[in-house]
């Protein structure tokens, strides 16, 4: 077994896949350790939605970083399709985002000026989809905000890194990263491994070496708790949402119905009383939902940063570090433009001034931003 590369990235959910994918494309020697199974935590757990319009509010002057990975997925999905025979199952139809007062459609109005985005009354969004609750005034029609399957695209990018060359380790648990020489050591239950740059994507689960590597950075989980119900009557081609909940059609005829917000809950399990307060939100969209049969339930842990921004750059004092975590839950939106952002920060090639600045590791939480923390 091969124990030496170029870089090694320790996490093999969405973002440290992606970024092995875009390294193994460069013909860098990479491999990717994952403690569990290839897209087995955060990644798995997620709907998949690309909203990069619908979660235009929470991006404010980041919003083009996100535009760009969301207009990458459609070069990716005919690439990857062709590298490696997987289908992202991208769901096009884009998404409803609805409002059920006057403040609600005010709230929205930042969205409007962006591109294929336009206001429906509550007679045209229920043209769109006749089971919407007659309680809406209208809805935002966010025709590009469409939705893959998570696991699918993980493993796109997984496989298509190994095809190109990169190394996949799965079930491989990393203890230690120290300094040895001119490259790092990463001690694994595999055994060790040696390389010269190494990048921790492992979510919420980073703070583990942050705190090992000397930095104050904290990430805080946000438990998300979701359903699956099988739709077998209501036709729906469009994601609905509103006030963070969703209900997202899959192609298998599934619906994922999601999702609560627990802050700082380590627990991966879902709780009744959760999956009852999705079901009751789910309801006051689509009334019908109350019929259908669910199938699965599930809770992940979205990682949170101080500020909402992901940690993306190179530890301030041990270079040849990188961290790639924090991408709350829009991990599987940002996973192409953060493997490129990775990418092109290992290589030397350029990179945005605004990105490295509103990513960067080192940056320190202000009172004003201190304050917006407890509001997310």
């Amino acid at each position: 077994m091969k124990q030496h590369f170029d870089i090694v990235i320790v996490g093999g959910g969405i973002i440290g896949c992606a970024i092995g994918y875009y390294l193994a494309k460069e013909n860098t020697s990479v491999a990717v350790l994952e403690s569990q199974s290839i897209g087995g935590k955060s990644t798995g757990a997620a709907a998949g939605m690309l909203g990069a319009h619908s979660e235009y509010k929470e991006f404010k002057q980041l919003y083009p970083f996100a535009r760009s990975s969301q207009l990458l997925y459609q070069e990716l999905y005919d690439e990857i399709k062709e590298l490696t025979g997987i289908d992202f199952e991208m769901k096009r139809g884009g998404l409803l985002k609805l409002a059920f007062s006057a403040s609600e459609k005010e709230e929205m109005a930042s969205i409007y000026k962006l591109p294929a985005i336009e206001w429906l009354n509550r007679e045209e969004a229920k043209e769109k989809v006749s089971t919407l609750t007659t309680s809406i005034i209208g809805a935002a029609f966010l025709k590009e905000d469409v939705h893959v399957t998570p696991i699918a695209v993980c493993n796109g990018f997984s496989t298509g890194a190994q095809t190109l060359g990169a190394e996949i380790f799965e079930y491989t648990n990393v203890s230690e990263i120290t300094k040895q020489d001119s490259q790092y050591k990463i001690k694994t239950s595999r055994g060790d491994f040696t390389a010269a740059q190494v990048v921790i994507a492992s979510g919420v689960w980073s703070n583990y070496f942050f705190q090992n590597m000397g930095l104050t950075n904290r990430i805080i989980p946000v438990k998300g708790e979701c359903i699956a119900a099988m739709n077998e009557e209501i036709p729906l081609k469009h994601s609905i949402f509103h006030d963070q909940h969703y209900i997202v059609p899959r192609n298998n005829g599934q619906l994922i119905i999601g999702a609560t917000k627990k802050w700082n809950d380590w627990n991966e399990k879902p709780t009744l009383e959760g999956i009852e307060s999705v079901i009751k939100k789910a309801k006051e969209m689509i009334p019908a939902i109350k019929d259908m049969k669910m199938t699965n339930c599930w809770a992940g842990l979205r990682p949170q940063t101080f500020d909402g921004n992901p940690f993306i750059g190179e530890h301030p004092e041990m270079k040849g570090i990188y961290f790639a975590a924090g991408h709350q839950r829009n991990g599987i939106l940002l996973a192409p433009a953060t493997g490129k952002m990775v990418r092109d920060l290992l290589l030397g090639n350029p990179v945005d001034k605004k990105w490295i600045e509103a990513f960067k590791v080192e940056r320190s939480i202000s009172k004003s931003t201190e304050l917006e923390e407890v509001k997310l």
